[in-house]
């Protein structure tokens, strides 16, 4: 494992790994908040990842800054956390003694597959590159080191073809974007 010296230690270090954990916690529990939008649940995000850094210490390498490590490491548990949670309403959907306001209707299945259908064309839109590391990043979990060395490119280059993939997506998709603030904005009041 590598030493992240931009902070001053190791994580096998249990001094060092308390101190991040105390620096870093209340920070990342707040952004999985406004990812998942449940207090308990970014706690326990948050927490898991830390358990899971601690576990993996020894073979953890860090090449990037430990910042960044940690927020996305709480970004992808909150997201697997959502799609984990929609896979479970839709098994439950499919019980028949659900409540009718709990079993997603036929417009809202309509709906999602409509969405899933312009997300799925954006991508297929994408310049070959950017297509391919987003799909490596974003459905394959890779790191961006890992899907350097299967493309046989720099990690600089990865880095810049996620972040144009990305920056069209968003333009592409930037009305469905609004839907789901607007969604997640009533939702809270």
């Amino acid at each position: 494992m590598k030493d992240n010296t931009d902070i001053g230690g190791s994580l096998s270090d249990k001094v060092f790994f308390e101190k991040i954990f105390r620096e870093y916690f209340v920070a990342l529990s707040y952004y999985a908040l406004k990812l998942v939008n449940d207090h308990d649940t970014a706690k326990d995000i948050v927490h898991q990842v830390f358990i899971n850094i601690w576990e993996k210490r020894n073979t953890i390498s860090l090449d990037r800054p430990l910042r960044a490590y940690l927020y996305t490491a709480v970004h992808n548990r909150s997201l697997n956390h959502l799609r984990d949670r929609s896979r479970f309403h839709n098994e439950i959907a499919g019980d028949t003694d659900m409540p009718d306001q709990l079993i997603a209707t036929d417009d809202d299945k309509l709906e999602s597959e409509e969405t899933e259908a312009r997300i799925s064309a954006a991508i297929s839109n994408l310049p070959e590159k950017c297509a391919q590391v987003f799909r490596l990043s974003r459905f394959e979990e890779k790191k961006y080191s890992e899907i350097a060395e299967v493309m046989n490119i720099s990690v600089k280059t990865v880095e810049a073809q996620m972040s144009k993939a990305l920056r069209i997506l968003r333009e592409e998709l930037k009305d469905l974007l609004m839907i789901v603030i607007f969604i997640v904005i009533s939702q809270l009041l």
